[in-house]
């Protein structure tokens, strides 16, 4: 993972919404959560939701797969790890 993929992953968890969000999915694990379920956990409208995921999605943080009627999300863990690895080896010497 290089230094521009990792910025734009830690970007998009600098807002609090989507660091909800995105806590609420690892939470939940490999299975991940449908767009209804965080939405109803977190008791946010369907538009605000659509707007943090779309940014969540276009970096690579969380999948999303149809199910029927229903879009499930879940995170890349393989994405997270590789930021974190980098984050700590490349910013964090010391």
């Amino acid at each position: 993972m290089d230094l521009e993929r990792t910025a734009r992953c830690l970007a998009e968890l600098g807002n609090v919404a989507r660091l909800k969000i995105f806590s609420l999915l690892v939470q939940a694990g490999h299975e991940g959560m449908t767009i209804t379920e965080i939405r109803q956990a977190l008791d946010t409208p369907a538009s605000t939701l659509a707007h943090h995921l779309r940014g969540m999605v276009e970096v690579g943080l969380v999948r999303q797969e149809r199910q029927g009627r229903e879009v499930r999300c879940r995170p890349d863990f393989t994405l997270v790890d590789a930021a974190w690895v980098h984050f700590r080896s490349e910013c964090c010497r010391g």
